[in-house]
């Protein structure tokens, strides 16, 4: 469903033609087209399908949910076939046949081409093959994104360590318009924050975003259908704009950063050469200052630059950016505990009991916590940078009553451990004691009675025991112990010794006597 509500987005406020969001999708056109015509007859407007879950959702778009999409057929890696066809002895029949047996034993969900269908899509692509397109640009329609394989580097002051960081450039198809910095590293956090700066920079926000499939924005490289990371897509969102990568091996899809890159290259690196940068903020100083003047150059064969070109006629084309800066955000998927908490970084964050067992969606930025689920917020946190294992508990989230723990009263916890030994019990009983609600001890019992699976009964019942004797009943103690073999050694008592005869040495009976003589005195 997220990708049905990505062409609802793309069409109502982007406003992309159907081929631009089959290609930032990832779907045909026909399903596209399908999708859009299901939403019109059922009255969908993006505002209204924001408001629903995933399940409402499809409810809405398909009379008998999960059997009225339409049906799709696997694409055909043509370039493969074009290769096998150039060996000895193939037919076309013989490659159709093996891409039909590929299909059929995959575990997908899409169905093969026929033969028929198969040679005609074959044939297309060899009457285009080898054959290069020009690409025009419209204005504000593309920016394109990639990396300089030649480095800049930045020194280290104390030891003369000399390190190389990254070159980012964009560039705006239809002027050229360019922008260029240098980042510690290509990954997520890098990428995601050096697009919102281009953006910035521009000042204004292009229909479609054309990244290489690098991991920090695609979290699923596949030639037809890759899978967007959810940070950058959630940036791209934010911004109102479509990603669409480009194809992997394809440079031609992105010729223009390419062209972008050298330039950047020629007229920035190059002119940077002679220069030492002790900290990446003084380097990309001297970019910026590089970036301006390229910007700025005038053109060999045409009127203007970069800049004037922008300015006259992409600029007016683009969208204004928002009026708040996108926040980094990091998504995990995770399972709600029994004890109602999900975990990130080793933190715990309550949801609805309601949600335990049920599979939520994280989204973590530097402040705050989110949990989804089915596309609705159910719960939201401050984030906590406390001791790793702490807890963010929103006493709503709580259970009223001692019967709505459901089928995970503490009882049954205690239960389970006791069977194991009247020590694992015991140890069970001091940990739901020492938290400030029972439910919050719940993982580590569970980790406890766990460990029989590591460890035999008998020696994590002689854990518990030594534990409760050292005065340590925790589940990091009784695992120290196990670890250690400390549960194997047989701590004897120190023998006693019979008393040693002497003439100071006085008895009990002395001191009864002299409470004798004194009751005897005061009569």
């Amino acid at each position: 469903m997220r990708r049905i509500r990505e062409v609802l987005r793309l069409k109502y406020e982007c406003g992309l033609s159907n081929r631009c969001m089959s290609a930032s999708t990832g779907m045909s056109k026909g399903s596209v087209s399908e999708y859009l015509r299901r939403a019109r007859d059922a009255g969908m407007t993006w505002e209204q399908a924001c408001a629903l879950d995933d399940g409402e959702l499809e409810r809405r778009l398909f009379h008998a949910v999960g059997y009225n999409e339409p049906s799709e057929r696997e694409p055909i890696d043509l370039e493969w076939a074009h290769l096998e066809m150039r060996k000895a002895g193939v037919t076309l029949q013989l490659v159709w046949a093996e891409y039909f047996a590929a299909v059929k034993a995959g575990d997908g969900p899409k169905r093969p081409y026929q033969y028929s269908q198969f040679c005609e899509l074959y044939r297309r692509y060899e009457a285009k093959v080898d054959v290069v397109m020009r690409q025009s640009h419209r204005a504000g329609e593309r920016l394109f994104i990639d990396y300089s394989g030649k480095r800049p580097v930045v020194w280290n002051r104390e030891t003369g360590e000399a390190e190389e960081v990254e070159l980012y450039v964009a560039v705006l198809g239809a002027s050229n318009y360019t922008y260029v910095e240098a980042t510690r590293t290509q990954q997520l956090a890098d990428f995601v924050m050096s697009t919102v700066r281009a953006l910035e920079y521009f000042g204004a926000t292009p229909e479609i975003l054309v990244p290489d499939q690098l991991r920090s924005a695609v979290s699923g490289p596949h030639r037809h259908d890759p899978v967007l990371n959810p940070t950058y897509a959630e940036m791209a969102a934010h911004y109102g704009t479509a990603v669409i990568p480009a194809r992997p091996g394809k440079p031609r899809d992105k010729a223009k950063v390419e062209g972008g890159v050298l330039i950047a290259q020629r007229w920035i690196l190059a002119c940077l050469r002679n220069r030492k940068f002790y900290s990446l903020d003084e380097l990309n100083e001297a970019i910026d200052e590089l970036l301006e003047r390229l910007n700025n150059r005038p053109f060999a064969r045409l009127d203007g630059c970069r800049r004037s070109v922008f300015e006259t006629l992409e600029r007016p084309a683009m969208r204004p950016l928002p009026a708040t800066r996108y926040q980094l955000a990091a998504w995990k998927t995770a399972r709600v505990n029994i004890d109602y908490h999900v975990e990130y970084e080793g933190r715990f964050y309550s949801v609805a009991n309601q949600l335990v067992g049920k599979s939520v969606e994280i989204r973590a930025t530097t402040a705050t916590i989110e949990i989804l689920h089915a596309g609705r917020r159910v719960a939201g946190h401050a984030r906590s940078y406390g001791p790793k294992g702490s807890a963010v508990t929103d006493p709503s989230h709580r259970p009223k009553s001692h019967q709505q723990y459901g089928d995970w009263p503490p009882s049954r916890v205690l239960g389970w451990a006791e069977n194991l030994g009247p020590s694992v019990g015991a140890v069970a009983q001091k940990i739901l004691e020492a938290k400030r609600h029972p439910e919050m001890g719940y993982r580590s019992c569970l980790a406890l009675i766990a460990d029989v699976k590591r460890y035999d009964v008998g020696r994590v019942e002689a854990a518990c025991r030594r534990a409760l004797e050292i005065g340590a009943p925790t589940r990091q103690s009784v695992l120290a112990i196990l670890r250690n073999g400390l549960d194997r050694i047989v701590v004897e008592p120190p023998p006693s010794r019979p008393p040693v005869p002497h003439e100071l040495i006085r008895g009990g009976d002395y001191y009864d006597k002299k409470e004798m003589e004194t009751d005897d005195d005061l009569n």
